[in-house]
C-alpha cells in the first residue's frame, strides 16, 4: 500500500497543483491532506475547490481555523488587527459554507485499513505544537496521549523530518506551498508499505516559483492584504522564514519605541 500526504499548502495554487501532477504519477493508493491548506498565500478558495475534488481525508490545521473562525465570537480580539490582514483576506474570498467547511473538518484521521498509523495536522492535543529535533521525549507523550501507532504523519513544521519517539517515529511532511528550508519546491511525503514495514520517502517537486510570487500582485493580495503579505511574499520567493522572526523582532521594536506594522515590515525586510 502506498500513501500520500500533503500538507501545509496555504493557498499556492502553483504548488498544489504540481505536486498533485508528481503525486499522481506515484499512484498512490491514497492521498491525504494533512491542514493548511488555506491562507498566507493569495489563492485560498482556488486551493480549498481543489482539494474537495479530491475526495480524500482532509485534516484541519491552525490555518483552517484562522479563517473559520474569522469575524466570529470564537476570535481573539487580536485577530481583528492589521497584522491578521492574511487571514482577513481568506476569510472574504471564501463563502460561509465553506468555511463552516473548514470548521468541520476533523483534528486527526486513523482507519481500520493501516491502523499502525496515525495522522494528524501538528499533534493530538491541538493544531499549533512545533516538534524540534531536540523535543523531549516527555514532550512528544503530552502531545500524542493515548496514541498507541507506530508513525504519526504530520505537518506544521514545514520542513521534512523523521523523529524517533522510543521504538516508533513521527514524520513531517514538509510544505507543499511554503516551504521554509531554503528549497522552493513543493514537498510532500510518500510512505509505501514493503515486507510489513513503512518506508517514508520525502518527495521535492519543481514547480513555477514565479507564477507563484506573480499571483501575490495579480490577485490584489499584496496591495490589499496588510502589511504581513510582504511577509508571506518574501518566504514563497525565497523558502526562507520572515514572519517568526520578524514578530520576535517586531516585539523587541515596539518595546523600545513606537513603530507602525508597516515601518516595521520595512524595516525588516531591509526597504528604504
Amino acid at each position: 500500500m502506498r500513501i500520500a500526504i500533503l500538507a501545509d499548502i496555504h493557498g499556492n495554487i502553483p504548488a498544489f497543483e504540481a505536486a498533485l501532477t508528481h503525486c499522481r504519477a506515484q499512484t498512490p493508493d491514497l492521498i491525504i491532506l494533512a491542514g493548511d491548506v488555506v491562507n498566507a498565500g493569495p489563492d485560498s478558495r482556488d486551493c480549498w475547490q481543489l482539494a474537495k475534488t479530491l475526495n480524500c481525508p482532509i485534516i484541519r490545521g491552525n490555518h483552517e481555523r484562522y479563517v473559520a473562525r474569522y469575524g466570529t465570537p470564537l476570535a481573539p480580539p487580536e485577530w481583528s488587527t492589521e497584522r491578521f490582514g492574511p487571514v482577513r483576506w481568506s476569510y472574504q474570498q471564501m463563502s460561509q459554507s465553506e468555511r463552516s467547511e473548514l470548521e468541520a473538518l476533523p483534528l486527526s484521521w486513523s482507519s481500520a485499513e493501516v491502523p499502525d498509523i496515525y495522522f494528524c495536522h501538528s499533534s493530538a492535543r491541538n493544531d499549533a505544537d512545533l516538534i524540534a529535533p531536540y523535543t523531549p521525549v516527555s514532550e512528544l507523550d503530552a502531545m500524542f496521549p493515548q496514541i498507541e501507532a507506530q508513525l504519526v504523519i504530520r505537518g506544521h513544521n514545514h520542513a521534512p523530518a523523521v523523529h524517533l519517539w522510543g521504538e516508533r517515529k513521527i514524520v513531517t511532511s514538509g510544505s507543499v506551498g511554503l516551504t521554509l528550508d531554503g528549497i522552493p519546491t513543493a514537498q510532500y511525503v510518500l510512505i509505501t508499505n514493503r515486507n510489513g514495514g513503512w518506508v517514508v520517502e520525502h518527495q521535492s517537486v519543481p514547480y513555477d516559483v514565479d507564477a507563484a510570487v506573480q499571483r501575490f500582485v495579480d490577485s490584489g493580495y499584496l496591495a490589499e492584504a496588510g502589511p504581513m503579505a510582504r511577509l508571506f511574499h518574501r518566504e514563497v520567493a525565497t523558502a526562507s522564514f520572515q514572519v517568526v522572526p520578524f514578530m520576535r523582532m517586531y516585539e523587541r521594536w515596539l518595546a523600545e519605541c513606537d513603530i507602525t506594522l508597516a515601518d516595521a515590515v520595512s524595516r525588516f525586510l531591509g526597504c528604504p
